[in-house]
This record gives C-alpha cells, structure tokens and sequence, in this order.
C-alpha cells in the first residue's frame, strides 16, 4: 500500500514537472501560476505545494531536469564520436535541429534570463554546466588532445559547450542561420595537429 502511494506521488511529481516545464516555454517563466501547473497536471493547487516548497522551486526544479537532459545527452552522444572534428561535425547536426523558437529552445532562453534573477537557479544551472564541461574536456584529453597543455582541454570543452546554449539563442534570431556552414572554425578550434602544437609558420 506503502509503495502504491510512493508510485503515485512520484507519478504526480513528474507531471507537474512536465506541466511546468511546457507552461515556461509557452508563456515566460513570470508568466506561469500555480493554478496554470495544476490545472495542466490535472491536479488541486494545493497538490503543487504538497510537493515543491514554492512556484519558483518548482520551475527551477523543471528547467533544470529539461538543461541536464539535454546536456547528458548532447555530451554522451559527442564522447562517442571518434575524434573532436568529427564529434563537431555531429554536434552541428544535432543543434540544428533546434530551431530556436522550438518548446525546449524557448525553456532554455526563459531559463538563463531567470538565473540572472534567481540565485539558487544560477547555482544549479552553473553545476549542469561545470559537469558537461568536465566530460568534454576529457574526452578531448581521452583523444590525445592537448596533452602537455594543461587547461587548453578545458578551455576548449567550455568553448564548445556554450557554443550549445549561443547557437540555440542565435537560431531564435535568425532562422536560417546554417549551423552546418559553421564546422570550419570550430573544428579549427579543437584540432591540435603538428602545426599548431609546434609552432611552426
């Protein structure tokens, strides 16, 4: 009986999630209200406060679970690729799938104006960020890149991630923006050959 109620808190606590989440890229993250949760999640208010201490714990909690989702997946999938211009060729692909005025596009936007506002969101979403800059960089090093020169991995790691969250925002702007047309200097920016660890002219 126990372990049924269990099952179903968290079944509630997912949809008001869920229903969170798609309310900040619909109307904004000021624009979302407890009722508007509730009413999307098929629940009483009152249920929303039953699981999260307040509105904003709520949203934190929704837009950050949608930013790590996407991050996890984003960087797993890149460690898999054989080496780091390969992996920007794919990550390209992959980004322009994103139109920048798609739902999960639109959480990410409402979600970092929020975190300038919101410290708690800042720190949690600065965390999401830290870890999938950590996995780049060593896969980059797993590589055989930048080895002997220590922090250029990280370097180019965080590079690479914010180029995620900047290309998503710039493709909210400008639609046909190809993404695929941009592989020339990001895969510039990670190749390490002997020109360019050497010296030479």
């Amino acid at each position: 009986m126990a372990e049924a109620s269990a099952d179903r808190g968290r079944t509630t606590r997912q949809r008001l999630l869920g229903a969170a989440a798609a309310l900040i890229a619909e109307v904004g993250w000021g624009g979302v209200s407890t009722r508007m949760v509730a009413e999307r999640a098929g629940v009483a208010p009152g249920v929303v406060h039953y699981h999260f201490a307040s509105l904003p714990d709520l949203l934190i909690a929704a837009s950050t679970g949608i930013a790590r989702a996407m991050l996890d997946e984003l960087t797993g999938r890149l460690a898999e690729q054989p080496d780091p211009e390969t992996g920007v060729e794919w990550l390209l692909g992959e980004l322009s799938r994103y139109t920048g005025t798609d739902p999960a596009s639109l959480l990410i936007v409402e979600m970092y104006l929020a975190a300038a506002r919101l410290p708690d969101l800042r720190d949690r979403l600065h965390e999401i960020v830290a870890d999938s800059r950590a996995r780049v960089a060593a896969w980059l090093r797993e590589r055989g890149h930048y080895a002997g020169r220590p922090g250029d991995a990280e370097a180019a790691a965080a590079v690479l991630v914010a180029a995620v969250d900047g290309l998503v925002l710039h493709r909210g702007l400008d639609p046909d923006l190809d993404l695929t047309a941009l592989a020339g200097p990001l895969r510039a920016m990670v190749r390490t050959d002997g020109h360019e660890e050497g010296g030479g002219t």
